[in-house]
């Protein structure tokens, strides 16, 4: 089997081993700027339920369940970085492109929750 044929049979593998490649990519970017968004007074929020925050969570952050947070908005400030995090990611990437639509400009996905804890 010839490469092009390879590529053309099995793409959705790359695209979905580039995706997640990006997502880890991307939560260890932001694990690693997370010092500074301190420094800035960041929101640090998780939007898992509320019986995942009670199982465990990082100190500092705050549970505002994804459901829940188009009516919290106002309990986010939009003068400081808001760092979102969830269980896996997707949760927190639901709710970053909600705050964005919602005028919130420094908007970062974590990712995981654990990553707070770096």
């Amino acid at each position: 089997m010839n490469i092009q044929a390879f590529l053309q049979n099995y793409w959705p593998f790359f695209l979905l081993a580039a995706w997640f490649g990006y997502k880890w990519w991307n939560a260890r970017r932001v694990a690693a700027m997370l010092p500074e968004f301190r420094r800035a007074g960041a929101s640090l929020i998780d939007v898992r339920s509320p019986a995942e925050f009670a199982q465990a969570n990082a100190p500092g952050t705050v549970n505002i369940p994804l459901q829940d947070l188009g009516s919290r908005l106002g309990e986010i400030p939009k003068t400081a970085p808001v760092v979102v995090g969830c269980a896996s990611g997707t949760r927190s990437g639901m709710a970053r492109m909600m705050l964005k639509r919602n005028g919130y400009i420094r908007v970062y996905n974590i990712g995981a929750w654990s990553n707070f804890l770096k």
